[in-house]
């Protein structure tokens, strides 16, 4: 059963020091299982991340059983800001304990919390949600969402999406303070049949949405149609195939990346486009 979310508690926890606010996730995790979505942060935050005036915060929310996403990430934010700090939050106190071992203190931290998001009064730069709210009612996202970016410092960064077990295929949802802004979908491209494979992996937020009639459903069908035109490309590999899709799809879709970044096997649209 899927789990529901009362935004009324979260205050409530927070004043009285009381458990973290959410549920237990299923807690799988591989090692680069998050490197789509970790190479499109770096690429998005860098400027904001190396220009910051004090250590950035970064924040994986709901890392899982083990902490490799984590210790990935911070790893790959890193390259652009060695200051970063990064803490790893999870709700189960089995996994922070799990997880201290690969603590690099200031650097790299781990501690039990939820949508909370427990930074002892400082705001994050970066928060990653990924593979969290999969569990969830829809009717939850919303105040999530909302919860999550409160936690944001003015130009922070809310991340949050579902990919499979091994990070081949991928879509996430960013927000800033504001709320929502764009929808990426990111995808290893050997072996993908058709784009709409994607939607196994939709976040919450759209994953029911996908039926005639509806935008996002209308997208994986022009995506679709757009792949198989540009079946002749496949002889120069199926990174110019998608290429060539995302190319004639932008007759019809705004997109807001280039070929630089279909090149990586992604392509990203503003919210506004997909929004139910």
């Amino acid at each position: 059963m899927a789990a529901s979310f009362d935004p009324g508690a979260f205050g409530t926890a927070a004043r009285r020091g009381a458990r973290p606010v959410g549920t237990v996730t299923r807690g799988t995790t591989n090692t680069n299982r998050l490197r789509r979505m970790d190479r499109w942060i770096v690429h998005t935050m860098g400027t904001r991340l190396r220009r910051a005036d004090t250590a950035p915060v970064a924040v994986d929310l709901g890392y899982g059983a083990a902490p490799w996403t984590a210790v990935e990430l911070y790893g790959r934010l890193r390259t652009v800001r060695p200051d970063v700090r990064m803490v790893g939050i999870e709700i189960e106190p089995a996994r922070v304990a799990a997880a201290l071992p690969y603590a690099r203190p200031p650097g790299l931290t781990f501690r039990r919390g939820g949508f909370e998001v427990p930074l002892d009064g400082a705001d994050a730069q970066l928060i990653r949600a990924a593979n969290v709210l999969r569990q969830y009612d829809e009717e939850a996202v919303e105040a999530v969402w909302q919860r999550l970016c409160d936690r944001l410092a003015p130009d922070g960064l809310l991340v949050e999406g579902t990919c499979d077990e091994i990070g081949r295929r991928h879509v996430w949802v960013a927000l800033g303070p504001e709320g929502p802004r764009t929808v990426t979908f990111a995808a290893r491209l050997a072996g993908l049949e058709r784009p709409s494979d994607l939607a196994e992996r939709l976040p919450k937020a759209l994953i029911h949405h996908n039926v005639p009639g509806r935008p996002v459903h209308a997208f994986l069908a022009d995506f679709d149609r757009a792949w198989a035109a540009a079946a002749p490309y496949g002889a120069f590999g199926a990174r110019q195939r998608w290429v060539a899709a995302c190319t004639a799809l932008g007759g019809q879709w705004r997109l807001l990346d280039g070929p630089g970044r279909w090149r990586q096997g992604e392509v990203t649209l503003p919210w506004s486009a997909l929004a139910p």
